[in-house]
């Protein structure tokens, strides 16, 4: 199975990735978590990029606040799919790092998710990399099976208490 990269622009960024990586461990996804800065590790950030199709990554996701210029960077240095998580920044609530990511030149793609959201970036990744693997697949195929009784059960518990 191919790894899932994350990189986050700075260990501010952990908490959510450690969604990131909570998400992969119950699906089983191999990955690996770097701190790699598009402005003060340009290099690090670039030659992981770079190598990251022959080292065995499917997807990389990329965590950045503020600018958050780190998921481009690394788009723009590999043809795999990036996954950006625009970061919640103590003056903008996050908008601004939304916009910089989700605002991507022509010819360098990078699928964005909500601010803060590493469970879903997580998903994505996952899903990229289930389209060549079927035992993946079927792991999300039950995620989502298990999520739906979930919210049908809070449903059942609502209509006998309120109705």
């Amino acid at each position: 199975m191919k790894k899932v990269g994350i990189i986050m622009g700075s260990d501010s960024d952990l908490p959510i990735i450690q969604k990131c990586v909570d998400m992969l461990k119950k699906l089983e996804v191999p990955y690996e978590v770097h701190i790699y800065s598009a402005h003060r590790t340009p290099v690090e950030a670039r030659d992981f990029a770079v190598n990251a199709r022959a080292n065995g990554f499917g997807a990389i996701i990329a965590a950045a606040g503020m600018a958050a210029h780190l998921a481009g960077a690394i788009a723009a240095n590999t043809t795999l799919p990036v996954i950006g998580i625009p970061c919640k920044s103590s003056v903008l609530d996050g908008m601004d790092a939304l916009l910089s990511t989700v605002q991507m030149p022509t010819g360098i793609p990078v699928a964005t998710v909500a601010i803060n959201g590493g469970a879903n970036a997580a998903l994505l990744a996952a899903q990229i990399i289930a389209v060549e693997d079927a035992a993946l697949a079927a792991k999300l195929d039950a995620k989502r099976a298990s999520d739906a009784e979930g919210v049908l059960a809070k449903d059942a518990g609502v209509m006998e208490k309120l109705n």
